[in-house]
């Protein structure tokens, strides 16, 4: 039976892989920082449906740098892990408050990258590791208004092509899926005709639905998707990148 650990779990795209993965017979880590009843929600349904898998939860914040070793700690074994957390901050980068930085860079590259280290050997046990990070159009194209978010959704970009060719040799790959617009609550900050003027941008006419992201990053972590890896994966309807 294989393990993953979903960063981000009750998320809207992490609730999507959770369920994706569930179907296809993972055991699952699942992973929060304060929607404990949610995720607890989440595991009853998924025991309930796969009874013969396990579904565990995890509280850890990942604006605190030892929640690496917190959570590396409580995992017995691993053999993939989906980073779906995230945060963003709008404004113009002057006026941007550098702790919002720091936050966004703290949860989404100096946590991850430093659990990373401590899981590698997990990882690698059985010559499969799999790693995903959910990414961003932004993190290639780049976006005014959000110059933070993109410059740490390109570290992501950055950090994956190095890092797998440290660990091919070991089994372990490392991706990124880049969505474009998703239907998550993160965009739910903007107005019915905001959302509607990025839609008519975007070649498909809308946005993503979770579940569509959730699918790449199910491919992913696949057994026949041992030779893909280093990659950026765009998903994004044909916009932007």
């Amino acid at each position: 039976m294989k393990w993953a650990l979903i960063v981000g779990a009750s998320g809207d795209i992490g609730q999507a892989v959770a369920e994706q993965l569930a179907s296809a017979g993972w055991s699952l880590y699942l992973h929060y920082f304060n929607s404990q009843k949610k995720i607890s929600n989440t595991r009853n349904r998924l025991t309930e449906l796969y009874p013969k898998q396990d579904f565990l939860t995890l509280q850890a914040d990942f604006t605190n740098e030892r929640a690496a070793e917190q959570l590396s700690a409580n995992l017995f074994a691993v053999d993939a892990v989906i980073f779906a957390q995230g945060t963003t901050s709008y404004g113009l980068f002057q006026q941007q408050d550098p702790d919002a930085l720091k936050k966004m860079l703290q949860m989404q590259v100096i946590v991850p990258t430093r659990l990373l280290q401590l899981l590698e050997t997990k990882l690698a046990a059985n010559h499969f590791g799999r790693i995903v990070f959910v990414g961003s159009v932004y993190g290639g194209s780049g976006s005014a208004m959000e110059v933070g978010y993109s410059t740490v959704k390109g570290a992501l970009t950055a950090f994956s092509a190095a890092y797998s060719k440290e660990v091919a040799s070991l089994g372990i790959t490392v991706n990124v899926i880049a969505p474009g617009a998703v239907a998550t609550r993160m965009n739910q900050v903007f107005s019915t005709e905001e959302k509607a003027a990025v839609a008519a941008d975007i070649p498909v006419g809308r946005f993503a639905q979770s579940t569509e992201i959730a699918y790449w990053i199910k491919a992913l972590v696949a057994q026949a998707a041992g030779y893909l890896t280093g990659q950026t994966i765009y998903v994004t309807g044909g916009w932007l990148k």
